[in-house]
């Protein structure tokens, strides 16, 4: 993950209690509770890409992909042992 940039920001006293309040309903911290709402306003302005919505595709090992390919060849693994799914 890329290093947050980090600044100063001054809140009038009320805001900072609501945020607060908002940001413990949601169990953020207050500065999470901003980056959400800053986010999610960027995003409706068109400011910031739309999140994905699927999900990150998962990479199977090498090892994952020769299992895989010998199982389904029935080929003789090496060492002499011949292919097995063990349930």
């Amino acid at each position: 993950m890329a290093e947050s940039k980090r600044f100063l920001l001054r809140l009038d006293p009320r805001l900072f209690e609501a945020l607060r309040r908002w940001a413990d309903d949601d169990l953020r911290s207050i500065n999470a509770q901003i980056e959400y709402l800053l986010t999610d306003q960027a995003r409706k302005a068109g400011r910031l890409p739309a999140k994905r919505k699927s999900a990150p595709r998962r990479v199977a090992s090498r090892t994952e992909d020769r299992t895989a390919q010998v199982r389904a060849s029935g080929a003789v693994e090496p060492g002499g042992q011949s292919a097995q799914v063990v349930r």
